[in-house]
């Protein structure tokens, strides 16, 4: 199979990955496994299980495990990265847009509804990820455990993981069946309706050729442990990582802007465990309590950006870094403040290269586990399960996430905070939200573009004189 091939198909995979992981894992499945035959079923499933216990966004390590099982490192460097480019791009762009026209009234109004539905995105997640993992009542008091710490013990979002991963560590000693990870299905995940879908695999039969790496195909050379391979893989890492932290701590110092970031978001790329709605309130506690690189309105704004762009969702770190660059170099404009081409053009620099900076530190661990544990994943050639840590890790996550939702929820309808109004049209916009999303099944990506929809309608609607 040619190099080129995979290169357009890895591309094409990045602009149409709307959906979520369980989408855009269902997409590779239907190409890679049923329509190219790239790989035989059980070991699509091996490289997904490595991919699902490592911290990381889920899909893009997937995409990087079987580029790399298919060309090598060269494969897995353009798999991950042509997976991430068009929503790198995108939310430039978007980032851009809203830095500088964000208080226009048509997008100040459509930010109004967009807020609402993402704090019911939120809520989703929690109620899903809570109902394939918090199966008995020790795990569900750990997930109440792990919202309380950080809503009400403001706990560092570190210190919940790594408590949550000793407990499932005792507990899996003592009590291994309370620990034990929920069965899974053996086939690959599926789409939630309407999303992630395929009109090959519906009208394409499967090929009869076997799969390329079908489950007695040898391990390609490239892909069998060699220690000087590791070594020159480990020394790459460390010069990927020290080097550009060297350049931008030249640039801004080491307590920089640049440098700062760079040291934060290499934390967050090492503690995501559950994806992106587990790491983001850590993201939120260090970007907007702790650093004050942009405000909670911003991050909430970010992630409706976010929702609307293919790769995966930790992409909207990308607009963290962008604001907080654009915050930085222009304090005194904010976001969509900009009355000039010259203010504009004088922040820009700084926040595209914060932008720029973020995603780098953000992405680059995720390379390194796939090239550092890949042989010896494929030498294992065993289904990798959850450990009790690691089981006890995912309940945690779930009371992570509902702490992201209350987050999100309080700015949302008391936007002028604790001691403002309160928002009524913004709790029923939340409500409609999570009702089509968890009873009707609408796909996150309809739920976004109905809510920007309604919130033009509202400002078309205020300009016409029909609302006072």
């Amino acid at each position: 199979m040619a190099f080129a091939e995979a290169a357009r198909y890895w591309l094409e995979l990045g602009l149409i990955s709307f959906g979520g992981p369980a989408g855009q894992v269902a997409l590779m499945h239907s190409e890679v496994v049923e329509r190219r035959r790239w790989l035989s079923e059980r070991r699509f499933l091996h490289a997904l299980n490595y991919a699902m216990v490592l911290p990381g966004p889920e899909a893009q390590q997937l995409a990087t495990y079987i580029g790399w099982l298919l060309h090598g490192i060269p494969g897995a460097l353009v798999a991950g990265s042509l997976f991430i480019l068009p929503s790198l791009l995108l939310l430039l762009l978007l980032s851009a847009v809203y830095a500088i026209w964000g208080q226009l009234p048509l997008l100040v109004s459509v930010f109004w509804a967009l807020k609402p539905a993402v704090t019911a995105i939120v809520i989703q997640a929690a109620w899903r990820l809570g109902r394939r993992t918090l199966h008995n009542p020790v795990l569900l008091a750990l997930a109440v455990l792990a919202f309380a710490g950080l809503t009400l013990l403001r706990l560092p979002f570190p210190v919940i993981l790594s408590t949550a991963a000793l407990l499932g560590w005792l507990g899996g000693r003592w009590r291994p069946q309370l620990f034990s990870p929920p069965r899974r299905t053996s086939h690959a995940p599926s789409a939630a309706p309407g999303q992630g879908t395929s009109t090959s695999t519906a009208h394409t039969p499967l090929a009869e050729r076997p799969p390329l790496h079908g489950d007695d195909t040898p391990t390609p050379a490239h892909a069998r442990f060699d220690r000087r391979r590791l070594a020159l893989i480990l020394l790459a890492g460390l010069a990927a990582l020290a080097l550009p932290l060297a350049l931008v701590s030249g640039i801004g110092g080491w307590d920089g802007l640049l440098a700062t970031m760079a040291r934060f978001f290499s934390r967050v790329a090492v503690f995501s465990f559950g994806g992106a709605y587990a790491v983001l309130p850590y993201v939120a506690q260090g970007a907007v309590e702790q650093h004050q690189w942009l405000g909670a309105t911003q991050m909430i704004d970010g992630l409706a950006l976010g929702e609307t762009t293919p790769g995966p969702l930790i992409m909207v770190v990308t607009f963290v870094g962008f604001m907080g660059g654009w915050n930085t170099a222009a304090p005194s404009l904010g976001a969509g403040a900009a009355t000039s081409f010259a203010a504009a053009a004088a922040a820009l620099p700084l926040a595209v290269l914060a932008a720029l900076t973020v995603t780098w530190f953000t992405f680059l661990p995720s390379f390194l586990f796939i090239l550092v544990g890949g042989p010896l994943v494929e030498a294992s050639r065993e289904d990798i399960r959850l450990s009790g840590p690691l089981t006890a890790i995912t309940a945690a996550v779930v009371g992570v996430i509902a702490n992201l939702a209350v987050f999100f929820a309080g700015h949302v309808l008391w936007p002028d905070g604790a001691g403002g109004g309160f928002d009524p049209a913004a709790l029923a916009l939340m409500a409609a939200a999570a009702v089509a999303l968890l009873r009707w099944r609408w796909p996150v990506l309809r739920l976004i573009l109905t809510a920007a929809l309604i919130g033009a309608c509202r400002q078309l609607a205020s300009w016409a004189g029909l609302l006072g």
